[in-house]
């Protein structure tokens, strides 16, 4: 009886699930030191686009965590974990870069008495 080898089908899931979560990791650090010469409407707006993108890249870890990899996908579940960790990077990335958003927002822009 001849084996049929897998070792050639794990390519093809690895792929899938990277295709699935996206190239959002791809993107670099920020630099701290832009943050300074922004100015508060700016500093506003970065701090909203980065907690859309914090809650786009949850909501995408989420979904790579749920889904469901066949037992018979040798590697599917390293990969899946592979993919969350990835997304979960980025999310930790992307917090540290909201923090320094929020001090330059703090030492630069006067808070708003209501």
């Amino acid at each position: 009886m001849k084996l049929i080898s897998t070792a050639r089908l794990a390519p093809i899931p690895v792929l899938a699930l990277c295709l699935v979560a996206g190239c959002s990791s791809i993107a670099g650090s920020a630099n701290p030191a832009k943050y300074d010469e922004m100015t508060c409407v700016e500093l506003n707006n970065a701090l909203g686009s980065t907690a859309s993108e914090i809650s786009q890249t949850a909501i995408s870890r989420g979904k790579v965590a749920n889904t469901s990899v066949p037992r018979w996908l040798l590697g599917g579940s390293r990969v899946k974990t592979a993919v969350a960790d990835r997304e979960t990077a980025r999310i930790d990335r992307l917090k540290q870069q909201q923090d320094a958003i929020v001090a330059a927002r703090a030492r630069k822009c006067p808070r708003s008495t209501g």
